[in-house]
């Protein structure tokens, strides 16, 4: 059997994937690195600007996901895998060459629709190669790809946006992926496994799972935490170039070290310490991610508030280290309530509520709002349209606190 703790094997198909994460989050953010760029050569709206980097990945994304998580959960996951990190490179790099919306549009699409192969199927083979003890440690390890992939697009994407242009950033960090396919597609399958010590649902039980209460809350809260969350990047680098005058480079610079520096260690022990709670009572991975809502709240507000370089970094960095490091816990107990018939399911639904509501819902709104308050010409109100994020918190706040008393009580039913 393959899944051994201590197996060297089981630790090169955990960083394989968690390099093919990193190359899934700089294909899937680049292009919000480039949207002054972007925006100053085709003339776009803001909404526009949000239908590209959001709503055109997320249609199938989100979609698909489910398919796809259904699918890990009958065939062969390396094989799903390799299939989408193929075409959601080849796509990403083929951006580049696109000339109005409609083509940025539909590039956009089918990177969307590579990606949502991968984290269904990734963790899935993690949760047969590893006990479910290290459960939460081990996805938060591989959650570290999004900390590095973000932080490289925003290096690498401000810098040679700046340099290059922004059609020479899809190229250069999008089709050397193609060739990274062929080392999954390689991935020995593991052979799948039971947890004896989690209540799980048969392969045919799958309404049982999507009218668990416990698992509707971690859907909500995260989706309402992640609303907030994956908008700080969304909108980021526009909020800074536009309300505080900063280029590309320096963005870039700062997005890239924020991330790096304070992503790495979230994304590590984010998981340790909601493995920690978990062990100590029941439900505590939950009430874990409700105490990160409540950091988040304050941060954002002194984020969106203040005008002093210091306390805008200050704020950045700790609500970059507070949104990557929940990942672990989430998809730690997607696949514990769900049990191994049924961890990809569980895991594409939890995707599929934190990508709408922060990438269909949220961008938009705030993109919309920007609109309407003419934040393009009086760039101070997009204070007011990132307002959303905070609020936002705190529902997710309370929908995991709710959840982790429902455990504490009941166990995940």
């Amino acid at each position: 059997m393959l899944k051994q703790e201590n197996s060297w094997y089981a630790w090169y198909v955990l960083f394989l994937l968690t390099f093919v994460y990193v190359l899934n989050f700089v294909d899937r953010t680049i292009i919000l690195y480039l949207f002054p760029l972007i925006k100053r050569e085709f003339t776009f709206t803001d909404l526009q600007l949000s239908l590209l980097g959001t709503t055109a990945f997320v249609i199938f994304y989100t979609t698909l996901g489910i398919f796809f998580g259904r699918l890990a959960d009958r065939t062969s996951r390396v094989r799903i895998i390799a299939f989408g990190l193929a075409l959601w490179s080849l796509f990403t790099g083929l951006t580049g060459f696109a000339w109005d919306f409609w083509s940025i549009f539909f590039c956009r699409v089918m990177v969307g629709i590579g990606e949502a192969t991968l984290g269904p199927a990734a963790i899935s083979l993690l949760a047969d190669y590893f006990p479910p003890s290290k459960r939460a440690t081990v996805t938060s390890i591989y959650s570290m790809g999004i900390a590095l992939g973000a932080g490289f697009a925003a290096f690498f994407g401000g810098l040679i946006g700046e340099v290059y242009g922004w059609r020479a950033a899809f190229y250069l960090l999008g089709f050397p992926g193609v060739l990274v396919a062929i080392f999954v597609y390689l991935i020995r399958e593991p052979t799948r496994t039971s947890d004896s010590s989690v209540i799980h649902h048969s392969s045919n039980n799958w309404r049982a799972l999507v009218t668990n209460k416990a698992f509707i809350l971690l859907c909500l809260g995260y989706a309402f935490l992640g609303l907030a969350t994956n908008n700080l990047s969304i909108w980021g680098a526009t909020f800074y170039n536009r309300l505080h005058g900063f280029d590309l480079k320096t963005i870039g610079f700062w997005g890239g070290l924020l991330t790096l520096l304070g992503g790495i260690p979230a994304t590590i022990f984010g998981g340790q310490i909601a493995d920690f709670f978990r062990q100590r009572v029941k439900g505590g991975r939950m009430l874990y991610g409700s105490l990160v809502c409540l950091l988040c709240v304050p941060f954002w507000i002194l984020w969106l508030t203040t005008d002093e370089p210091f306390l805008i970094l200050l704020a950045n960095g700790v609500l970059l280290f507070l949104s990557l490091s929940w990942l672990g816990a989430a998809a730690a107990d997607a696949t514990e309530i769900a049990g191994s018939n049924l961890r990809g399911l569980a895991t594409a639904i939890y995707f599929f509520s934190v990508n709408i509501a922060a990438y269909l819902v949220g961008s938009n709104l705030i993109g919309y709002l920007s609109d309407l308050l003419g934040a393009t010409d009086n760039p101070g109100m997009m204070r007011y349209s990132l307002a959303v994020c905070p609020i936002s918190c705190l529902l997710g706040a309370t929908c995991l606190w709710l959840g982790s008393q429902l455990i504490q009580k009941n166990g995940s039913q």
